[in-house]
């Protein structure tokens, strides 16, 4: 796909990912949006999958260890067919399938539960050990979020991927500055960021987030460095595409209601139409 149509794949999964909150009334919103363009480069332009066999042996991974974040993944499964729209507009509702939480035992083509923050990492550096074993050619991608990078479980796990030269394991970092509650940096720095990467071992790029044409081209060229883990430190704003969840930590968790979604809706669409 070119950059233009991922782009506009990327507005249409912001459409849907708004559309399905509005309508369950529940989600994390702000951190979906800030990494949905990522997500969509990896699965429409970058990895190596066949949404007909999800348990393909030879099959990329992906991770999606901020799991609460899971509405812009389902979302992004949707639109690959992986996920039926009647199964989407169920996301939270008692009955569901699609949890809050995405859940590897429910949903083809998740490949880890996650949500329990820092966790996700440490897995994918397990599976990316695995196909090194195994001698198979697959490659594992995980989307991190800056918030639970303050997670001592995750420093152990970059060390980990380092010591055994996983360049088979690609972190994209969400790099929004914002968590629950409040500016990273004001809640436990970690700034220089992509010096500690570097200082334990791994190969360092940044990028736009939100720019496809810097996206795809930073996770088509990994690994970075033969014999070292790849890291794309992506420089994203929480909430893009609606610009009152835009750079803050209000919409975190919650969907909007009445005028908000009304707006919210209005916005999403609006930017679909102008492609």
């Amino acid at each position: 796909m070119t950059y233009n149509e991922l782009e506009r794949k990327a507005k249409e999964a912001r459409k849907w990912l708004v559309e399905t909150l509005v309508k369950c009334g529940a989600g994390h919103p702000g951190g979906a949006l800030s990494s949905i363009d990522i997500m969509i480069a990896l699965y429409f332009e970058v990895m190596n999958i066949d949404p007909n066999r999800p348990e393909w042996d030879e099959r990329d991974r992906f991770i999606l260890s901020k799991g609460h974040s899971s509405i812009g993944l389902y979302t992004t499964l949707y639109l690959k067919g992986m996920i039926e729209k009647d199964t989407l507009l169920t996301f939270r509702q008692n009955g569901s399938m699609l949890s809050g939480h995405p859940d590897m035992r429910k949903v083809r083509g998740v490949e880890m539960s996650t949500g329990s923050l820092g966790h996700g990492l440490s897995v994918g550096a397990g599976m990316a050990l695995a196909g090194k074993m195994d001698k198979k050619k697959y490659r594992v991608f995980v989307i991190v979020g800056d918030g639970e990078s303050q997670e001592g479980s995750i420093w152990e796990a970059i060390m980990f991927a380092a010591h055994y030269k996983l360049d088979n394991l690609t972190v994209i970092l969400d790099r929004n500055g914002i968590q629950i509650d409040g500016i990273t940096e004001n809640i436990m720095s970690l700034e220089p960021y992509a010096d500690k990467w570097k200082a334990f071992g791994w190969e360092v790029r940044e990028i736009n987030g939100h720019a496809m044409a810097e996206i795809v081209p930073a996770l088509k060229s990994v690994p970075f460095t033969e014999g070292k883990p790849s890291v794309v430190i992506a420089h994203t704003i929480k909430g893009k595409g609606v610009s009152f969840m835009e750079n803050t930590n209000a919409w975190h968790g919650g969907a909007p209601k009445g005028d908000l979604a009304a707006q919210a809706l209005r916005e999403v669409e609006e930017a679909l139409a102008k492609d």
